[in-house]
């Protein structure tokens, strides 16, 4: 079987390479070309610079040891002073040396080591010193030589001057270090300063994504362009342009919503209302002489549920697109204590608990910064923050156990201020694999069409909307973390 491409393999790309990537990738190349020239260039200003100033001294020695050649009746004569030969051949790092030698290259002065070299450089240095490389003891040199001629021009003298090449190396690293040190230090210094004022460029834009990410999903607002380059103002223009029309599609799709639900409620109203007065009818005709439930009352219980539910349904739709018109985002809420609320929105819930053989307690618990509860405040609403806890306490009547347990405590400073409200219930819970659906809206679990508990999968994605427009967060939690089902709500200060 022929082996995958291995493009099969690979994860699809989600995205193009990073803009600070393709800005600093060109200026790295152009960066490492420009060290490599100034490396070269330093490389060869050093060598070069150095060779010219030693071959300088060179030939200057050999000039200045080529002017005191002295002839006489003997032959010629280096008319030198013994400290100035220890001046000429003395140094701590190299070996120097000199010879006089005539035109057989017999020495007559100086160093026997110095090489004597070919008659044919001796004779081409007569009219100024040359230059040239060779080796004394087995060790390079660089040396001049410079050759005179006697005044009656029989007789050729030539003085030469060597010195191996040590000092002349170290001066060249010393020249190189100098000079790429500094170098590399100035670039590295300004590659990172490039790489630095890319990041400071693209920073705005990563403001901007910042300020997405920390948004709600209802926030619609435009995106400022305050601080974005002008190369990125077409792209915000038109991601807020695209704002502008998501938030035009869906409110008018919860206009539509709202009118449908509103335009509902007068028919199914009339369908009620005609559903009692068939019962009434029906329940004044006479039954049946065994006294046997009569046919039609199965099916009168079926059709007021379906309008019970229908009417439950409708009432929901109309919340949700209330809360969403009277709550925006942002919006300027006063911060009050939430307890007279909370009780308030208990009380009809707990006489229906007590009516099922149910049971629904309220705790308040102090915030760890204070002695005893003295109020809960918090920003809120209290219409709508009550709409929320007769939903949730509705889910737990309709889903939990037979204990359900609402616990308030105040957030101290440490913990950012704001309330904290609990619904907790011993029921089944929820699967953890089904959390994250939990608030969506219309979800009602696995083979919710089988049930017949009335609920209209509403409840819970009112409640998480008007708690995200207060400002705050609505979470769930169930086994194993608890022992049934907890709902959390955290208010802001």
């Amino acid at each position: 079987m022929p082996a995958a491409p291995p493009e099969a393999d690979a994860p699809p790309r989600r995205h193009g390479p990073s803009l600070r990537r393709q800005l600093l990738q060109p200026l790295a190349w152009v960066w490492a070309l420009g060290l490599a020239v100034a490396v070269a260039g330093a490389l060869w200003l050093a060598r070069t610079a150095t060779d010219r100033a030693f071959d300088r001294g060179l030939q200057d020695e050999v000039s200045a040891l080529a002017s005191r050649v002295v002839w006489s009746d003997r032959g010629p004569l280096l008319d030198v002073t013994r400290q100035a030969l220890e001046v000429v051949t003395w140094d701590q790092a190299d070996r120097n040396g000199f010879v006089l030698v005539d035109l057989d290259g017999n020495a007559l002065a100086g160093n026997a080591d110095v090489p004597p070299l070919h008659l044919d450089v001796r004779q081409a240095a007569r009219e100024q010193p040359r230059l040239f490389d060779d080796e004394m003891q087995g060790r390079p040199v660089r040396g001049a030589v410079f050759s005179l001629m006697s005044p009656m021009l029989d007789r050729m003298v030539s003085v030469i001057v060597v010195e191996t090449t040590q000092r002349r190396a170290e001066t060249v690293r010393e020249i190189q270090f100098g000079i790429l040190l500094p170098a590399a230090a100035l670039g590295a210094l300004t590659f990172v300063l490039l790489a630095w004022g890319i990041r400071r460029g693209l920073g705005p834009l990563t403001e901007v994504a910042a300020e997405v990410s920390a948004r709600a999903p209802q926030d619609w607002r435009p995106l400022p362009l305050a601080r974005v380059p002008a190369e990125a103002v077409p792209l915000i223009e038109r991601i807020n342009r695209l704002l502008a029309d998501v938030q035009q599609s869906v409110v008018v799709q919860r206009r539509f919503i709202a009118d449908a639900a509103h335009q509902l409620r007068t028919p199914v109203a009339g369908i009620r209302v005609l559903l009692q007065t068939l019962e009434q009818e029906l329940a004044a005709l006479p039954r049946a002489p065994d006294g046997a439930e009569p046919s039609w009352q199965p099916i009168l219980q079926q059709l007021r549920g379906s309008s019970d539910r229908m009417a439950r349904l409708i009432g929901q739709l109309l919340s949700l697109a209330r809360s969403e018109t009277a709550l925006g985002i942002d919006a300027e809420l006063p911060t009050e204590d939430i307890l007279p609320t909370v009780r308030e929105a208990c009380e009809p819930l707990v006489l229906r608990a007590l009516a099922a053989g149910r049971h629904i307690a309220l705790e308040v618990q102090a915030a760890p910064d204070q002695p005893a509860p003295a109020g809960v405040p918090a920003r809120m609403h209290p219409l709508w923050l009550g709409e929320v806890l007769v939903n949730l306490l509705d889910n737990a009547l309709r889903y939990g156990g037979p204990h359900i347990l609402v616990r308030v405590r105040a957030l101290s400073a440490e913990e950012g201020g704001g309330a904290l409200v609990l619904v907790e219930d011993d029921g089944a819970g929820v699967p953890v694999d089904q959390l994250p659906r939990l608030f969506e809206p219309f979800w009602r679990g696995e083979r919710a069409d089988l049930r017949n508990d009335g609920g209209t999968g509403l409840g819970l994605a009112i409640a998480r909307e008007i708690v995200t427009r207060l400002g705050g967060t609505l979470s769930a939690q169930s086994r194993p973390q608890v022992a049934g089902m907890r709902f959390v709500i955290q208010l802001r200060a």
